[in-house]
Parts: C-alpha cells; sequence; structure tokens
C-alpha cells in the first residue's frame, strides 16, 4: 500500500512480509525489512515495538483518504493511496475523455455518503460532486467536465456498483 506524508516529498511503500505468530511480524518499508511485535491494539491506536524501540500510536481522525495520528506524541498525518483520488477521477471520466460523455460514472463500490451539487447547479471540471465511502475510506469523486449538473442519479446513504452512474453533466 502506497503511503504519504504531506511535509515528505517522498511518498513510501509498507507490507508485511511474514506473520511470524503471537503478534510478530516483519514488514517491508520501501526495500528494508523491520521486526515487529503488537503488544496492544484497539479502535484508539496502537503499541508497537519496531526494530526493539517501543512506539505508541493514536488514532485521531480517518476521512477521505487522509488519517491523522499521534505517534509518540507527534502529529502525523498520512496520506493512504496517495494516488486514489486522480485514479478515480481518471476513471470516471476525467482525463483525456474530452467532452462526449454526459454521465459521471462510479469506479469504486461505496456507500454515497454526501452529495455536494444539485440539479441546475453549474460545475468545474474537478468539482466535487459527492463523496462515497469505499473499504472505511472516503474518496470524492469529482466532475468530469465543465457543465451544468442535468441530473442526479444517486441518494445519500444508498449504494454504488462499479460503473453506477452519479450524475449526467452537460
Amino acid at each position: 500500500m502506497d503511503y504519504k506524508i504531506p511535509d515528505i516529498k517522498k511518498s513510501f511503500d509498507g507490507k508485511i512480509v511474514k506473520n511470524l505468530g503471537n503478534n510478530d511480524y516483519i514488514i517491508k518499508i520501501n526495500d528494508n525489512e523491520h521486526n515487529l511485535k503488537i503488544i496492544r491494539m484497539n479502535s484508539g491506536g496502537i503499541e508497537f515495538i519496531l526494530d526493539q524501540k517501543y512506539h505508541k500510536a493514536k488514532y485521531l481522525e480517518q476521512s477521505t483518504n487522509e488519517m491523522n495520528i499521534v505517534i509518540d506524541n507527534v502529529p502525523i498525518i498520512i496520506n493512504r493511496h496517495s494516488h486514489f483520488d486522480e485514479v478515480v477521477y481518471k476513471h470516471s471520466g476525467g482525463a483525456g475523455t474530452g467532452n462526449a460523455q454526459l454521465s459521471l460514472k462510479s469506479q469504486i463500490p461505496g456507500k454515497v455518503v454526501s452529495i455536494s451539487v444539485a440539479e441546475g447547479d453549474s460545475v468545474r471540471k474537478g468539482d466535487v460532486v459527492c463523496t462515497l465511502e469505499s473499504m472505511k475510506m472516503q474518496v470524492s469523486v469529482k466532475a468530469h467536465k465543465d457543465g451544468v449538473v442535468k441530473s442526479i442519479k444517486i441518494k445519500e446513504t444508498a449504494s454504488v456498483a462499479k460503473g453506477d452512474p452519479i450524475a449526467d453533466i452537460e
């Protein structure tokens, strides 16, 4: 999974290489392997030992693709799936498709958290049309072109599948 910390230019890749059992893991961050032991983990945070050094992380909030946490008393914002919004935008008709496509379509399955526009509203390419929740992350679905919202095809709290129309933009 790709991660990015805003003040650091480079993103990093983190994954579990091996589960050793008993909450012990070998993880890989970029090209370096590390030993990880999870001491305690719940919805509020995690205590762990990374390469024989104790750390405590507290989860503050999670929205869109950002997670606000405090690690060892240092606040950090982590962008997970740092290219996720770009992928959704591209595949919803936002990259190089011209103005021929009328329907803005969902490229991910999810639940409609909010709708940011109304029928008759003018939108510019890249404006947020709605927010979907998928895999416990909120993702903004953006207009694929400039135009006027002709119709909205979704309702808040409804579920959408990949490829379902979100709105018609003329």
